[in-house]
């Protein structure tokens, strides 16, 4: 494989404009303000989550005059995966990079309160779907044999087991983590690197809702920096992870956690 050009610009996005990227979860504040980022960097996007609504306020949001496409799909329908990457590389003529930041959690009081059925949504979400959906980018990437990104999220609760009723979020979060170690190990050779971001307490609507107030303001005391991530600063960190300024960069969970754990 050529060694790749070093990076043209100091810029934070070098490389990154004119790419295609394939960014899931983009109704969400996490994934809107990814969104926001590639599009500033000059990236083609093609972005999806579960409703157009959501997808169109995210839009709404961008710098005008790019190129945006919306593609609604429910990530647990294998069928529906499939066809969302035909249609992002219909759209954008390739697949230069996935940011999947696409997830639920559902919260317990206790482990005892959890349900099969709970599994069974996080599980199907977070895991299965990130798995096949990395999978088969890594393959169109490798097919095309321009290499490529991609970029999956984990949470602090990989490291931490999460708290008592979100015991079986944070497992499917530490398997996310063990997937992009053994994907990046099947591609690097083809050129598709593949890191994993993992948030501390990122101050968006999944934070907040369902929570205890009081767990909250306990959890952002325990931060070294004292106060919660703003999803831009999550941006910032995936956006260097698609550039050129990482091109020597994969299998690694990249730690964006104001201090509270320092592996």
């Amino acid at each position: 494989m050529p060694r790749p050009e070093p990076p043209s610009s100091l810029s934070l996005a070098a490389g990154v404009a004119g790419r295609g990227v394939l960014v899931t979860g983009a109704g969400g504040a996490i994934g809107a303000a990814v969104a926001a980022a590639f599009a500033a960097a000059g990236a083609r996007l093609a972005l999806t989550d579960l409703t157009s609504g959501s997808l169109e306020r995210t839009a709404a949001g961008l710098p005008p005059g790019g190129e945006t496409h919306l593609l609604p799909t429910d990530l647990r329908d294998a069928a529906a995966r499939e066809s969302l990457l035909e249609r992002a590389v219909a759209e954008l003529g390739r697949l230069d990079a996935l940011v999947h930041t696409a997830a639920v959690i559902v919260r317990r009081a206790d482990l005892a309160s959890v349900t099969e059925a709970d599994w069974t949504l996080q599980e199907e979400v977070n895991l299965r779907a990130t798995f096949f959906l990395a999978r088969d980018a890594a393959e169109r990437m490798t097919a095309d044999g321009e290499g490529g990104r991609i970029v999956l999220m984990t949470s602090q609760a990989w490291w931490t087991g999460g708290l008592a009723g979100s015991t079986a979020y944070a497992a499917t979060k530490g398997g996310v983590v063990s997937l992009t170690r053994g994907l990046s190990r099947n591609y690097a050779p083809h050129g598709v690197l593949v890191n994993c971001v993992a948030p501390g307490a990122v101050d968006t609507p999944m934070l907040r809702d369902g929570s205890d107030p009081a767990r909250l303001e306990q959890m952002r005391e325990s931060i070294p920096l004292g106060r919660f991530a703003d999803p831009e600063e999550l941006a910032g960190t995936i956006l260097f992870l698609a550039s050129d300024h990482a091109r020597y960069i994969t299998g690694t969970t990249l730690n964006v956690t104001g201090g509270q754990l320092d592996y």
